[in-house]
């Protein structure tokens, strides 16, 4: 997905986060231009001319890099392919020289920062975008597993949550109790039938109304569900006066305030799903989910407490006993 979007010929009409004086209609992918040659025509030269001309945007020009170097490999590795393949156009030198260095980001939410930053996320006009940026916080989730959950994900009895996982393809994490008190209000709002006039309006149309399945629907999104939640956190920074701190930098604060917190090694990474480092996380750490329930439902109390919040109590599964 992200090889088409750098390798779009753009000219679409744009249907969101047009910035004033923009054009309405969608750039190409830094790779269009390059792609349109033949195969054989993609040597070093031609590598090295492109990455001259992205000078201007370093960070794309390094994904398109990779990318286009993944493509031409697997070129490479195919007999339909490889003949027209120009080995080295990705590994000479010169090419190399003009490749920027990738730079491993910072921003992240520092612990004085915590009780402006809930403040204004919670005055948020929007339920929906202020549930997923806390929730995103509060999980250390990356913001597309967060963004994808379904109703069907999320299992309040046994308090825990099936999020989709690039390293493992599926993890179940805790569903600590703020967070479950956010997803219930949102289920609440999601479960109420419009008004009838909307209702009137719908049937007008032929069509019938009925809950999402998304849990951070949008109307207005043509997938359903919240697609760039970066407007409204980019505001609220701003009004908190918060240094900038992307959708992923609240991931990494996830992590990085666990520093201040008192909490055994490898619990962070697992409800993160990164993938284990040692060979002992590897092999001899199983950790079943109640266990990373205790830790984290303590870690999201310690960082509401930083954030002037209490976190509500847990509500534990109700068993019916057997007479």
């Amino acid at each position: 997905l992200e090889h088409e979007r750098l390798c779009d010929e753009g000219g679409k009409e744009k249907t969101r986060g047009r910035k004033k004086g923009e054009s309405d209609k969608t750039q190409a992918g830094p790779l269009y231009d390059l792609l349109q040659l033949p195969l054989s025509k993609i040597d070093s030269d031609a590598v090295e001319q492109w990455l001259i001309e992205q000078r201007h945007r370093p960070g794309v020009a390094r994904a398109a890099f990779v990318r286009l170097r993944a493509f031409l490999n697997w070129c490479a590795g195919r007999a339909a392919y490889r003949d027209h393949v120009i080995p080295g156009a990705c590994t000479k030198q010169d090419v190399k020289d003009e490749v920027p260095k990738a730079n491993a980001k910072q921003d992240a939410l520092e612990r004085q920062h915590l009780q402006l930053w809930f403040e204004y996320v919670r005055k948020l006009d929007n339920p929906v975008q202020a549930a997923y940026l806390q929730t995103v916080l509060l999980t250390g989730a990356r913001r597309e597993e967060i963004a994808a959950l379904q109703w069907t994900d999320i299992d309040f009895k046994w308090q825990r949550m099936d999020i989709a996982d690039k390293v493992e393809g599926r993890r179940v994490i805790p569903l600590t109790p703020y967070v479950a008190a956010l997803l219930l209000d949102l289920q609440r709002l999601n479960n109420t039938p419009p008004n009838v006039r909307q209702l009137n309006r719908l049937q007008e149309k032929g069509e019938t109304w009925e809950p999402s399945p998304w849990v951070f629907s949008s109307p207005t999104a043509a997938s359903g569900r919240i697609q760039e939640p970066r407007a409204a956190h980019d505001k609220i920074l701003k009004l908190a006066g918060i240094p900038h701190v992307s959708i992923h930098g609240l991931r990494r604060s996830f992590g990085s305030l666990a520093q201040w917190f008192d909490i055994p090694a490898g619990v962070i990474p697992q409800i993160q799903g990164h993938k284990p480092s040692a060979t002992a996380e590897k092999h001899y750490r199983v950790r079943p989910i109640d266990l990373l329930q205790m830790w984290h439902t303590k870690y999201e109390g310690w960082i509401l407490e930083q954030g002037g919040i209490d976190q509500p109590e847990a509500q534990a599964p109700k068993l019916r006993v057997m007479g």
